[in-house]
C-alpha cells in the first residue's frame, strides 16, 4: 500500500470542518456569460497541434445553487495530440462583484480528490472578498470523479484491498500484499488501461494551462492545497511566464523520493500524535495512559492486536483490521484539538477497554469516503495508488522494504511500519500493469539504465511571486517540505502558520487569511519570515 495515503484527506477535512451543503450564492451577478472566450494569446508559444485545445470555447450551463458546469477537452497523451481525448469536469462559482480579476482555479489535494465538489464549498474555500473578485473554478483532474475516471475494482473488492494487511510479517503475508496490489493493477489495466500511464501530475499540470487559456486568462491564478501544491509547483516550472497568483498551501517537496515522502509523513504524524498526547495527559480519562512511552507502546500494541485479530465492530462483516485502525487513528489528527482530540480519545478508549473498533471504523470510513451502504464517494482510493506510483516510480523488493523498515520504525513506532512498505507497493503495481501491457512508457525521470531519478528542483525562473504556505505541525505535509519548495522556487515566498492543522488558509487564523487575500487581490506578498500564531 502506497506510503502517501495521508495526502488524500484534504477534501475530507474541508468537508468535516464546514457544512456539507453547497454554498448558496444569492448575490450572483445576472450578467455572467454562458460561454468563456479563450485568452487572446492562447496559442502563443504552444505546439500548433495543441491549438484546438487552447482555443476551445467553454459552454457553461446552470447546475443548481448558483453554480455553472462545463467540460473541457484535453489530449490523453500530450505527445500525441491528434490521438484520443478526454473530458475534464468543471464547476464555476461566478464572481459576486463587478470588478472581476479573472478565474481562480482550485484543487483540494489527493491525488484523487474532486475539485468540482471542492468548488461547491466556495464559501469555505476562499473568503468573501476573494469571491467578489474571482470566478472560483474547480476541476476534477484527469482520471478523477467526473473527468474520465479511472476504474479498477468494484466496491466489495476495494473494501478488501483497503483492509488488507499493510505490515507483512513473513513471506506468505508479503506474497498476499503483492497479490492484492497486482489484482488492483490488473483491474485498472482491464477497465482503464489506455488512461493509466497518463494520469501523472505532469500531465495534470499541462491540463491546467489548457484550462487557463480556455477560461480566457493570460496568467494562471490558482489555489492548491496538499497534493494540489504539487500540481501548482509543476505548472510553475513548466510555464513560469504564465504564472499569475499561485497559493501553494500545505506544500509537497517535488524533489523527494517516495521513501523520503513516507518518512516525512511518519515524522509529521508523530508531531501530531505528540500534540494529541499533550492534550490527552491533561484529561482525567486519557485512554493511552499518562506518559509518552506508555502511550506510544499502547497505541502500537493496539495496531499489532488488530493485525493479529481484527477488533469487532457493529458490522459483523467488517472487523477493524490494522489498516482500518491506522486510518481511523490518523483522521482526527488532521483536525484541531477542539474538533478531533476528544473523539479520538473516545474511540481509543472503546477499542482498548472493550475491544470494540466501531468508532475507529467510522473514522476510517470518513477518511476513505466510504458510505454506510458500502459504496464510495468517487474513486480517490484507486487514483491515489496509481498517480503516486506514476509520480514516484521508485520500486523496492521485499528484502529492500524490510531493510528500510528499521528507519521508519525509528521515526515512528506507531506509524512507521505502515508507511515503510510503499516502495513494494509501487513495485507490485508496476508488475501488475506490465503484465497487462499498460505500464508507464517514456518515463521522464528514468536514467539511460532505466532507473528512476528524483524530480529535479522546481525553480520556475522568471515567474511572478509564488506564495508557499506551511504549517509548522502539519501531520501530512510537514513544514520542512514548504520550506524546501519556497527555497527552490526562484520567486517563492514562505508564509508560516504555527499550528498542527493540515493546511492553513481558512483554518482559523485571521493573520493567514489576510496575508493570502492580500496576495490574491493585490499581488502583495508577506515580508520574508512572516509567521502567524494559531
Amino acid at each position: 500500500m502506497r506510503a502517501l495515503a495521508g495526502l488524500a484527506l484534504a477534501a475530507v477535512v474541508a468537508a468535516a470542518g464546514c457544512s456539507a451543503e453547497p454554498e448558496r450564492d444569492n448575490n450572483q451577478r445576472p450578467d455572467v456569460p454562458d460561454r468563456s472566450t479563450p485568452a487572446a494569446d492562447a496559442t502563443v508559444g504552444i505546439e500548433p497541434e495543441l491549438a484546438r485545445f487552447y482555443t476551445q470555447e467553454l459552454e457553461w450551463s446552470d447546475c443548481g445553487e448558483g453554480f455553472q458546469c462545463s467540460t473541457a477537452t484535453v489530449p490523453v497523451d500530450y505527445a500525441d495530440p491528434g490521438g484520443d481525448t478526454l473530458e475534464l469536469a468543471l464547476l464555476r462559482s461566478p464572481a459576486t462583484g463587478e470588478d472581476r480579476l479573472g478565474s481562480l482555479l482550485v484543487n483540494p489535494g489527493g491525488p484523487g480528490a474532486s475539485g468540482v465538489e471542492y468548488a461547491q464549498l466556495a464559501g469555505s474555500v476562499v473568503t468573501g472578498q476573494v469571491r467578489e473578485r474571482y470566478d472560483i473554478v474547480g476541476f476534477d483532474p484527469r482520471g478523477v470523479a467526473g473527468s474520465t475516471p479511472i476504474d479498477c475494482v468494484d466496491d466489495a473488492e476495494l473494501d478488501d484491498y483497503l483492509a488488507a494487511d499493510p505490515t507483512p510479517d513473513d513471506e506468505a503475508e508479503i506474497a498476499d500484499m503483492e497479490e492484492s496490489i497486482q489484482e488492483l493493477a490488473a483491474g485498472c489495466a482491464a477497465r482503464s488501461g489506455e488512461l493509466v500511464p497518463h494520469v501523472g501530475t505532469a500531465d495534470v499540470a499541462r491540463d491546467l494551462d489548457v484550462l487557463r487559456a480556455a477560461l480566457g486568462d493570460e496568467k494562471l491564478n490558482y489555489l492548491g492545497k496538499s497534493y494540489g501544491t504539487f500540481i501548482g509547483a509543476l505548472y510553475a516550472d513548466q510555464f513560469p511566464d504564465r504564472v499569475g497568483r499561485l497559493v501553494l498551501d500545505g506544500a509537497i517537496d517535488p524533489t523527494l523520493s517516495g521513501d523520503d515522502l513516507g518518512l516525512g509523513q511518519a515524522r509529521g504524524f508523530e508531531r501530531a500524535l505528540s500534540a494529541f498526547l499533550t492534550w490527552c495527559f491533561d484529561q482525567d480519562n486519557c485512554a493511552l495512559g499518562s506518559s509518552e512511552d506508555e502511550a506510544r507502546d499502547t497505541l502500537a500494541g493496539l495496531l499489532r492486536q488488530a493485525d493479529a485479530e481484527p477488533l469487532v465492530t457493529d458490522d459483523e462483516n467488517r472487523p477493524l483490521t490494522e489498516a482500518l485502525a491506522f486510518y481511523g487513528i490518523i483522521l482526527p489528527l488532521y483536525l484541531t484539538a477542539d474538533e478531533g482530540y476528544e473523539p479520538l480519545n473516545e474511540a481509543l478508549d472503546l477499542a482498548l477497554t472493550e475491544d470494540d473498533g466501531t468508532l475507529l471504523l467510522t473514522f476510517a470510513d470518513l477518511y476513505l469516503e466510504r458510505n454506510s451502504d458500502g459504496t464510495y464517494n468517487g474513486n480517490a482510493n484507486e487514483v491515489i495508488s496509481i498517480v503516486n506510483c506514476m509520480d514516484h516510480p521508485e520500486s523496492a523488493t521485499a528484502a529492500e522494504a524490510q531493510a528500510g523498515l528499521a528507519a521508519f520504525t525509528d521515526v515512528s513506532q506507531v506509524f512507521g511500519p505502515f508507511l515503510a512498505w510503499g516502495g513494494l507497493g509501487c513495485s507490485a503495481l508496476a508488475d501488475g500493469l506490465a503484465e497487462a501491457g499498460d505500464g508507464p512508457t517514456d518515463d521522464p525521470t528514468a536514467t539511460p539504465t532505466g532507473e528512476p531519478e528524483p524530480h529535479p528542483p522546481v525553480t520556475a525562473p522568471g515567474a511572478d511571486p509564488i506564495l508557499v504556505v506551511g504549517t509548522t505541525g502539519d501531520p501530512a505535509t510537514p513544514y520542512e517540505w514548504a520550506q524546501s519548495l519556497a527555497d527552490q522556487l526562484s520567486s517563492g515566498v514562505l508564509l508560516s502558520y504555527d499550528s498542527t492543522v493540515h493546511t492553513a488558509y481558512l483554518a482559523g487564523s485571521d493573520c493567514i487569511d489576510a496575508a493570502v487575500d492580500a496576495y490574491l487581490l493585490a499581488g502583495t506578498v508577506p515580508d520574508e519570515g512572516t509567521s502567524c500564531a494559531a
